[in-house]
């Protein structure tokens, strides 16, 4: 009876071939399995950020008027000076990682050294921007007042200027008591109060006529309606609190789905980022004590480099999709 010698092909380190594609190695094959996998969860968000933007598309927040800031510039506002700032160093990281790719191939131990250190500072710097912007965000910058259907009412001069509460309002003294558990079985917490009551701002906006209100609704020039002083003294009456920045639950810039969107999209992609500097950190050490040069390839550092420019491309997608739509 004649026996066949069966092989399987992965003996090296690299597969066979046949029904394994390119020859790829198992590590590297299942780095392509997560992305993919990683690439249809972002695909699922961002669809659904795309259905509910279409729906509230007349009470959308408009980007440029949200990110406007500049770390330490209080000027002028300047719209998406810095986001684009975060989306160069972001891109010009999976350069540094494609040179220490590169070098890795070439058994330049000390390329890939400096190419992925680079890198990390590049991601370190993303990461502390969006924590940047994500504070900014969330203080907020001029106040608005919210109805008692949820529509956010703004407040600009006669130019369409936007004014913030403070140009206008004065804080009525009133003296508030801390809430404590002693107080009674009802306490579970206490929300931060806004720096205005809404009849501190209704005093104020009836004292300065030269204030309209603005509601969120975009018109046919793409631009937030601006009522008349009659039709803003009206309009005033249905505010029911003040809103100062952004949060789950109210944001002072438009919808309140917006927020919640830019905080998990983002901040999923953020986690990402974060995780990936971590990532890259333990390879870095690793090349610096010399572990591949012992292997004699640089395998891993491709296979986080795939990871990383995930990462990147993602961040196209979202950057196109929060702030340039």
């Amino acid at each position: 009876m004649d026996s066949t010698a069966i092989t399987t092909g992965t003996e090296g380190k690299t597969w066979g071939g046949g029904n394994q594609p390119f020859k790829a190695s198992y590590g590297k094959m299942m780095m392509w399995f997560f992305i993919m996998s990683d690439a249809l969860t972002f695909s699922g968000f961002l669809a659904a950020y795309g259905f509910s933007r279409f729906k509230f598309i007349e009470s959308w927040p408009i980007a440029d008027e949200v990110f406007t800031h500049i770390p330490f510039y209080h000027g002028d506002p300047q719209p998406m000076i810095y986001v684009a700032f975060m989306t160069f160093i972001l891109i010009m990281s999976s350069v540094t990682m494609v040179l220490a790719v590169d070098a890795g191939h070439k058994m330049q131990q000390n390329k890939v050294a400096w190419y992925m250190f680079l890198t990390i500072i590049g991601g370190a710097i993303f990461v502390g921007s969006q924590a940047w912007e994500w504070a900014t965000f969330i203080k907020g910058d001029f106040g608005a007042v919210e109805t008692r259907g949820g529509q956010i009412l703004q407040f600009v001069d006669a130019d369409g200027k936007r004014v913030a509460l403070a140009d206008f309002t004065t804080a009525s003294e009133t003296e508030r008591v801390s809430h404590e558990r002693k107080n009674g079985l009802w306490f579970r917490d206490e929300g931060t109060l806004p720096t205005y009551t809404m009849e501190d701002v209704k005093a104020g906006f009836l004292a300065n006529n030269d204030v309209l209100i603005r509601t969120q609704v975009i018109n046919e020039e793409g631009e937030k309606t601006v009522l008349s002083r009659a039709e803003s003294v009206k309009k005033i009456e249905e505010g029911v609190m003040t809103v100062e920045g952004a949060n789950l639950i109210h944001n002072e810039y438009g919808s309140r789905l917006f927020a919640d969107f830019f905080f998990f999209i983002t901040g999923f992609h953020g986690f990402h980022v974060f995780s990936g500097v971590l990532i890259n950190l333990i390879i870095f050490f690793n090349v610096i004590i010399g572990t591949y040069e012992k292997r004699g390839h640089y395998e891993m550092v491709e296979k986080v480099g795939l990871y990383w420019h995930f990462v990147d491309l993602v961040w196209v997608f979202v950057f196109t999709f929060f702030y340039l739509v």
